[in-house]
């Protein structure tokens, strides 16, 4: 009694959306925003946390639901209907696509992590982590691969988060931004990417089925809605506090002194505080980061695809097993060679840009459809906090692709 109870109300599929979205890139780009502006932009962070919890929730509400994962839903419900393939498509493109190429990223980021406190060049390093990526994508049930992910967010959290502390930030300015909207001179493409890392649509599949895995043996549906929504809740929460504690050890240490940030000064946040240890503490939560992004970015553009594909969305699927090792193994290429596939990333970028609102727009029409859903539909306040984030998402597509094609 005491493990189904633990399982229910414990860490669960959420935290795999916080190692999604807390990666390499989030870092780099909360260290320039806290670095750059220290920590005027917070709101930005505050806003991209509650529409993440806003999408997430919904999600995973009809994966509990339906029974199936988000890309499988979406199928079934615009089957025969006119944009039914062009979403299809754009999810595969963006998500299955969009995910190789970030991948990339993701294996490179944790591979300079290791480099940055070792004499071994970051190509092996790259090699590695590919290696032990694919091997976790293997592990034989979902539940073993969901330990170890969060063991790693949880690394990840402690450092990061008291590492910020042992910075003393300036509680008065932190909450300031937090509060009190502004955009600083030359900021608005920082806020942009700052809500870009966090609301991240591929994180709605993924979680979708994570959940769907990790409830699939709970009978009592209120329960296991209950526990899904606390799950997203907190997992989301602490993904935030991450970044936020990622933005302030970064205006701390740069900002507040005048000193010039680059990616290439990234590990030497914690100096002040730790000395010389402090760019090992730094590396081994940039290694988390990297690691987790590195395994549940194949896991999402599998469930994604399959999904959309009508083919079995689970962790043994032979097809699943195919499309994930195909992310890792060219994120693993382009890391270990050093190549920047730009053209590919423009087009993931230009992807997600278009399909963060129109998911946006597709998940909140889905949930309003009671014949799907019943009772478990969406309510006023859901629709209002999904309405807001449809209209600040589509502005952030427009403005991401406008900026792509130089208008």
């Amino acid at each position: 009694m005491t493990t189904q109870k633990s399982r229910r109300w414990g860490f669960g599929p959420g935290l795999l959306v916080t190692a999604a979205f807390v990666g390499p890139g989030t870092i780099a780009t909360a260290s320039a925003a806290g670095a750059g502006y220290g920590y005027a932009l917070l709101w930005a962070l505050l806003f991209s946390v509650g529409a993440t919890m806003a999408l997430q929730e919904m999600s995973v509400r009809q994966a509990i639901v339906t029974g199936n994962g988000l890309a499988t839903t979406l199928r079934e419900a615009l089957k025969g209907r006119w944009l039914g393939r062009g979403a299809i498509l754009l999810v595969i493109a963006a998500i299955g696509l969009g995910n190789a190429a970030y991948e990339s990223g993701n294996i490179a980021g944790a591979a300079l992590a290791l480099d940055s406190v070792s004499q071994i060049n970051t190509q092996y390093w790259a090699l590695a982590i590919g290696g032990t990526s694919a091997a976790l994508l293997f592990l034989p049930a979902y539940r073993q691969l969901e330990r170890v992910l969060i063991t790693l967010v949880l690394i990840m959290s402690a450092v990061f988060v008291t590492s910020a502390l042992l910075l003393k930030p300036d509680w008065s300015a932190l909450l300031q931004g937090l509060t009190l909207p502004s955009l600083p001179a030359g900021s608005l493409t920082t806020v942009i990417a700052l809500i870009g890392t966090t609301v991240v649509p591929y994180n709605l599949f993924l979680q979708a089925n994570a959940a769907r895995e990790h409830w699939s043996d709970e009978p009592d549906r209120v329960l296991a809605l209950s526990a899904a929504r606390t799950d997203t809740v907190v997992s989301v929460a602490l993904g935030g506090l991450i970044t936020l504690a990622i933005v302030s050890a970064a205006a701390i240490t740069f900002f507040s002194q005048g000193l010039a940030f680059s990616p290439d000064k990234i590990t030497l946040q914690l100096d002040p505080v730790l000395g010389p240890s402090g760019r090992y503490v730094f590396a081994l939560g940039l290694f988390a980061a990297g690691l987790t992004s590195a395994v549940t970015a194949p896991l999402a553009a599998a469930y994604a695809v399959c999904g959309a594909l009508g083919l079995p969305d689970t962790l043994r699927g032979t097809a699943f097993r195919v499309i994930a090792l195909s992310v890792v193994f060219t994120g693993t290429l382009f890391a270990a060679t050093g190549a920047r596939p730009l053209s590919l990333i423009v087009f993931a970028q230009a992807a997600n840009g278009l399909l963060l609102p129109v998911i946006a727009i597709i998940l909140l029409w889905l949930m309003n459809e009671r014949k799907f859903l019943g009772e478990a539909s969406n309510g006023w306040k859901s629709n209002l906090l999904g309405g807001i984030v449809v209209v600040v998402t589509l502005g952030l597509g427009a403005n991401k692709l406008a900026g792509l094609i130089g208008l």
